[in-house]
């Protein structure tokens, strides 16, 4: 009879291990699906934002432009054409950044990192650990009482 239940017990046990295990990893799924989500949310954001910008820098690059252009042909100083080099550069890099192909060549390049230059990511003193965390807490803590 005791045998017939101990059976029965494990058995339930073994059902409710396997209940639980898939529990923790549909869990873990919708965390990571929600992590790539946030992500994706953060990008658009930062994508837009970049759109936005240039529309109005490049407003602004345009009047600064040909009002320098203008100023160098009727003063006859070419000098005054120099700001518009840098602030190309800018216009250049905002247009890419909202519409060119920079997110995907940076994507590329942290890909390579991670693939061959490991070692540029490692943290100082390693990978942060419960004990680490725990002694550094006893350190700070002044109401700790060893037992």
């Amino acid at each position: 009879m005791g045998f017939i239940f101990s059976k029965s017990m494990n058995e339930n046990m073994k059902n409710q291990q396997e209940f639980m295990l898939m529990n923790a990893r549909l869990q873990l799924e919708r965390q990571l699906m929600m992590q790539n989500e946030m992500r994706e949310r953060q990008m658009a954001m930062q994508i837009a934002w970049s759109r936005e910008f240039l529309k109005y820098f490049g407003t602004f690059f345009g009047i600064a432009a040909i009002s320098l252009t203008a100023g160098a042909i009727k003063r006859k100083k070419p000098a005054f054409l120099f700001p518009v080099v840098p602030l190309g550069f800018v216009l250049t890099y905002q247009y890419d950044l909202g519409y060119g192909t920079l997110l995907q060549r940076m994507k590329g390049e942290a890909e390579n990192i991670l693939e061959t230059e490991k070692s540029k990511l490692q943290l100082p003193k390693g990978m942060i650990t419960f004990e680490s965390l725990e002694k550094s807490r006893r350190e700070q803590s002044k109401f700790f009482i060893d037992k």
